[in-house]
């Protein structure tokens, strides 16, 4: 039996300088809105791991397009980030590994207009709340 292992993709990211009293911020500017911190810049790149992962898996959930992204020294260029430090983080492209699936669920009519509520509330789907409700509860 082979085990076929997940692409990588490699994400240039922003890092903001932390310090004494501030965490170092993470921007990752091919994915706009995906950004994270951490006290340490081990721990900052390792929570942007996970945010990058997030951002995709929810984008690919709300079949948002994957733009494309630009070399490094292209957003290096960007007067935004002047002073950061620029790094790349890997992730497994979960355009492989998450492919919705069509699923038939029973729960009470209630519940339903309950999630629907919330759902629009929130400008989400019905299935985009559903996933991120199970991934919370299931880690």
């Amino acid at each position: 039996m082979t085990t076929q292992t997940a692409t990588k993709i490699a994400f240039p990211v922003a890092i903001e300088p932390g310090d004494e009293d501030h965490a170092f911020g993470v921007v990752v500017p091919d994915l706009p809105g995906c950004f994270s911190a951490g006290d340490t810049l081990e721990e900052a790149l390792e929570r942007a791991r996970e945010a990058i992962t997030l951002h995709m898996e929810g984008m690919v959930e709300e079949k948002i397009e994957f733009q494309e992204r630009k070399s490094m020294a292209e957003h290096q260029g960007n007067p935004d980030f002047a002073g950061w430090i620029w790094g790349v983080v890997d992730v497994d492209d979960v355009r492989e590994t998450h492919r919705s699936v069509r699923v038939n669920i029973t729960m009470s009519e209630g519940l339903l207009k309950r999630i629907d509520s919330h759902a629009a509330a929130r400008r989400m789907t019905r299935s985009g709340l559903l996933a991120e409700a199970a991934r919370r509860l299931l880690g």
